[in-house]
This record gives structure tokens, C-alpha cells and sequence, in this order.
């Protein structure tokens, strides 16, 4: 078979769970990788067959997506030539992580697209929901890459098309411990924000990854580093707490490696509104912001002592061997 795997760009989740699912999918046929977008700080070990700028969604400096700067950063022009640019007609399979151009370039051509993504699996009808209504979010979700064919992952598998979180080897392999320390990473504010309300917490020791910092600076009792893949996880498989955005892939893994985990959704992010309400139902704190506000909540949840319990086993082989025996 001849596969076309396209991944989203923007942040890291979609690539860390690629690093999984692309050798899983080697097994069945040649694989060429396709990624969009312009906001990801890892590398894939593999070979990159087409790389697009896509349609990404950028991060402020206040804690949400920076509307402005995602709209000028796209252009409608330069996303319709990229979706005729992809020749997903030479495919025997197009599987898609929330990935825009080649959903819209199958939609056109009326090609099977087969989604495998979290954003899928956030959505579905029988996950949780926030309590406010977010129409925009909804509708941008709903769109940004259809899909002829759903199946999607969560923090738990509320259906028998939503899997549990792809767990990469470099973090099953590791022995979590405990230094005492939490790691902190919310791209979406700036490093005197962060700064100026965890510096409050003494006697506290932050370890905190930022993506507005190129070199590591020390503030009192916090540490900043700039974004590495290798000393972020090292970090979390050692800390006592993982604080961070409401993502999916850094909250399965604290979870997974049995770290305190609090997180603070971004603003104009309905995905991590999503999260948030599957997060809080399975008994995890949730604030709305890193605020003057909210410190109380912070400082409840430092003193905390335990940790929700999951079990996330490996079963990425079986999902892709499930899809590909049901669509090939």
C-alpha cells in the first residue's frame, strides 16, 4: 500500500504521538509523511515528504491564541494552492491528524480521508463538554479538516472509536521519581507573567520551558529553560507536578507517569475547553487563568498529595492495524 500520513504542526502533541503511529504504519505499506503548520519545536526521525505552511493557530503572550497574528499568518490565496498542490489521488490511504490541506484536498477530489486525531475524539458526542457553549469553536473544529471517516483519542475511551493516549516509547520507558520540583509549560504566556505569579509561591522550585526564551535564565526560586524535548521530559519524569496548558499529549503523559497535574486552559482554544471538561470530570483541578485569582486555587493544589490513577496501555499497533484491516 501506499499511505499518506499528514500531521498538523502546530504545537507538538500531533508529532510526539507520530513518532508512534508512523512505524506502526510501515508495517503495512510505504509511508510518506506530510506536516502543515509553523508552530511545532520538535523533529520527527523520519523522512518529511511534503511540508506545508498550512493553517496554523498562533500563541500570544496572556494566556490564549494570538486571533490576529493566526489570521495574518494565513492567507486564502496560499491554502488553496497548497490543497491542490497534494496528490492524495496517488494514495491507496490518506490518514490525517487534524491535518487541513490534505482533508480539503480529499473533500474536493471526493477521496476517502480517514481521521485518527485527538481533536476527533474531544468532539465526539459522547465526550465531555464545557458548560459554555462556544459556536465559533465548535463550527472551526467541526471544519478545519473534514474526514470521511472518524476515530479519535482521549483521556478516557468514552466510545469504541475513541482509544486511550499513544504513550511514545520515551516515556513508557522511563522510572518516574520524585525531586521535589514542578515543571511548568504554558506557551501561551509570556515569561514575566509566569514570573511574576509563581514567584510567589516560596520555597517552591519551578522548572518552567518557554517558548519566548532562547537562553535559560534564573528568577528566585524559578528556572527557565528554553524548549527541549529531552530536558522537558526529564524534568516531568523527576518533578513532584506538572503544571501546563490544557492540551492533550503533556496531560496524558504527567497522567501517565503519575504526576499532580493542574492545567489552565488557553482563551479562543475550544479543544482545550474540551479537555478541561474531560480533565475535571476524572477529578483534576482546571483554573481559567494564571491570575491574582486563581493563586489560592495554585497554592491548594501544591499541597495536595495525591495523584487520579490511569492505565494507558500500549495498544497504537492494534488501533492502526484495526483501521487499515476495516479501510484498505
Amino acid at each position: 500500500m501506499k499511505i499518506l500520513y499528514a500531521i498538523q504542526g502546530t504545537g507538538n502533541g500531533h508529532l510526539c504521538r507520530a513518532m508512534d503511529v508512523i512505524p506502526c504504519l510501515q508495517k503495512f505499506g510505504e509511508v510518506d509523511v506530510l506536516i502543515s503548520g509553523i508552530q511545532a519545536d520538535i523533529r520527527l526521525p523520519f523522512e518529511i515528504k511534503y511540508r506545508l505552511h498550512g493553517m496554523s493557530f498562533i500563541f500570544g503572550k496572556s494566556g490564549g491564541v494570538d486571533i490576529w497574528k493566526t489570521f495574518m499568518s494565513s492567507t486564502v490565496r496560499k491554502f488553496i494552492q497548497e490543497i491542490n498542490s497534494v496528490p492524495v489521488e496517488k494514495y491507496d490511504l490518506v490518514i490525517n491528524d487534524f491535518e487541513p490541506i490534505t482533508a480539503w484536498a480529499c473533500h474536493t477530489r471526493d477521496i476517502p480521508c480517514i481521521g485518527l486525531s485527538h481533536q476527533i475524539g474531544a468532539m465526539h458526542k459522547s465526550s465531555p463538554k464545557p458548560e459554555e457553549s462556544d459556536m465559533m469553536g465548535k463550527f472551526i473544529m467541526k471544519n478545519y479538516a473534514p474526514c470521511t471517516h472518524s476515530y479519535g483519542f482521549h483521556f478516557k475511551s468514552y466510545h469504541e472509536d475513541i482509544f486511550t493516549p499513544v504513550i511514545r516509547k520515551p516515556i513508557r520507558e522511563l522510572e518516574p521519581t520524585n525531586e521535589g520540583h514542578y515543571t511548568v509549560y504554558l506557551p501561551s504566556y509570556d515569561d514575566a507573567h509566569i514570573l511574576k505569579h509563581l514567584s510567589k509561591f516560596h520555597g517552591v522550585k519551578w522548572e518552567v520551558f518557554s517558548k519566548h526564551n532562547m537562553r535559560p535564565i534564573r528568577y528566585k526560586n524559578i528556572s527557565i529553560n528554553p524548549i527541549n524535548s529531552e530536558a522537558f521530559v526529564k524534568s516531568m519524569a523527576s518533578s513532584e507536578g506538572v503544571l501546563c496548558g490544557a492540551g492533550f499529549e503533556t496531560p496524558a503523559e504527567a497522567l501517565y507517569l503519575g504526576k499532580k497535574l493542574l492545567v489552565i486552559p488557553m482563551k479562543n482554544q475550544y479543544e482545550q475547553h474540551l479537555n478541561s471538561a474531560a480533565l475535571e470530570e476524572m477529578g483534576l483541578p482546571v483554573i481559567k487563568s494564571l491570575k491574582k485569582k486563581h493563586e489560592y486555587d495554585i497554592a491548594l493544589w501544591l499541597n495536595s498529595k495525591t495523584a487520579v490513577q490511569v492505565d494507558y496501555r500500549d495498544n497504537t499497533m492494534e488501533i492502526v492495524e484495526q483501521i487499515i484491516n476495516k479501510h484498505q
